[in-house]
């Protein structure tokens, strides 16, 4: 793929920062310099995520020959970026918060910069939110009627019990969360995830995900 001009530019920026904000880091991670494959792997991304971050000149990566290996100071770097995709923020924006740190001269700057972008975010998904609710709100009158009424008296059985780990898979589920960070967040591997899921959508009597979630939150057992 070919890297823009505007894309060389914010490489060259990220190479200038020398100071990052203080965003977590995966539990587990290995120590000492990470192979690209142990990268994704803490990080719960693909090699390609990884590729595009550098085309981007959103992340650096040090060269052991033909390899790349990301040291403490790239995978502080992959954790900001990562924390900021996780949020949704585009990548532009991201951009905009590299180039704010390559001028900052200490650590308060770095994390308030990371704070206020962080903000911004916060502000921009309560909007959407907002959004969303009276969308949803729209939708659910225009089905009040038919369709609410034919799944009241269909689905209404509560379906087989779930275990404390299927709940907290189904909240998750319900929240968006996909199936690598469910992993990370039940501490678990993706492929259990995906097994739960299955066994979750078949308890409920559902095809998919969507049609679990909607009927846990119809029953009360997760809230909506």
């Amino acid at each position: 793929m070919t890297i823009r001009a505007a894309d060389k530019v914010t490489a060259s920026v990220i190479d200038a920062i020398r100071f990052l904000p203080a965003a977590p880091l995966p539990d587990d991670l290995p120590e000492g310099r990470l192979a690209i494959a142990e990268m994704a792997n803490a990080f719960g991304v693909t090699h390609r995520t990884l590729h595009f971050y550098e085309e981007k000149g959103l992340l650096s990566a040090a060269r052991v020959g033909p390899m790349r290996v990301y040291g403490p100071v790239e995978i502080q770097q992959m954790a900001v970026v990562n924390t900021c995709r996780e949020t949704g923020m585009p990548v532009a924006a991201i951009r905009d918060m590299l180039d704010a740190l390559a001028e900052v001269q200490s650590q308060e700057e770095a994390d308030a910069i990371f704070r206020g972008a962080m903000i911004a975010r916060k502000r921009e998904l309560a909007a959407q939110q907002a959004t969303i609710q009276r969308q949803m709100q729209q939708i659910g009158e225009l089905l009040d009627i038919g369709l609410g009424k034919e799944i009241e008296i269909n689905d209404n059985v509560r379906p087989e019990a779930l275990s404390e780990l299927e709940l907290r898979c189904l909240t998750l589920m319900a929240e968006g969360y996909p199936t690598t960070r469910i992993a990370r967040a039940l501490e678990i591997e993706p492929g259990q995830v995906q097994a739960m899921e299955k066994e979750i959508i078949r308890k409920f009597n559902g095809h998919n995900r969507f049609q679990a979630v909607a009927k846990a939150v119809l029953l009360g057992i997760i809230g909506n």
